[in-house]
């Protein structure tokens, strides 16, 4: 191959690359809370809501005068699993990437083209650990919890409240 054209080769991908960043790492909001402090169960009613002649329980609340309780631990539980998983898929998505670069980046030379190999090999592992993670805890739950999706949620029994 001639050098010229392998400069422009690689000046094309990187000028992609800068303008996927752009694209892709632009400032935009991002909520903080999966789930709310005065919506445990999820059903999108707040706890003390009047809905149809009746009020949503207090027990649906985390809060008491407005202070957080152990039961808050819940909802943070909850969100660190779903920014968890986020992260989990996005950086199995920036293996895939980078071993997809590194295949078009190999130019055929055989040890490049077995790090990139290696690359999707181990997002693969990763993949299918992470899905089989899934799977198992998705089987106990129907198997043992009756299938109402307890095990993927963080719940702090309520004694006496």
């Amino acid at each position: 191959m001639h050098p010229n054209l392998r400069i422009t080769t690689l000046k094309k991908i990187s000028i992609n690359l800068s303008v996927f960043s752009l694209l892709f790492f632009r400032p935009f909001r991002i909520m903080a809370q999966i789930r709310d402090w005065n919506d445990l169960n999820g059903n999108g009613i707040p706890a003390g809501t009047d809905t149809n002649g009746t009020i949503e329980p207090a027990s649906d609340s985390c809060l008491i005068d407005g202070v957080p309780t152990l039961k808050c631990l819940e909802v943070v539980v909850a969100n660190l699993l779903f920014i968890s998983n986020a992260l989990i898929l996005l950086v199995l998505f920036i293996m895939f990437v980078i071993g997809s670069y590194r295949w078009l980046l190999s130019f055929g030379q055989p040890e490049k083209l077995e790090g990139a190999k290696k690359t999707f090999t181990w997002a693969i592992i990763g993949l299918l650990v992470y899905v089989s993670a899934y799977i198992i805890l998705f089987t106990i739950d129907t198997l043992f919890l009756g299938g109402e999706g307890k095990i993927f949620r963080f719940e702090i029994g309520s004694y006496g409240l």
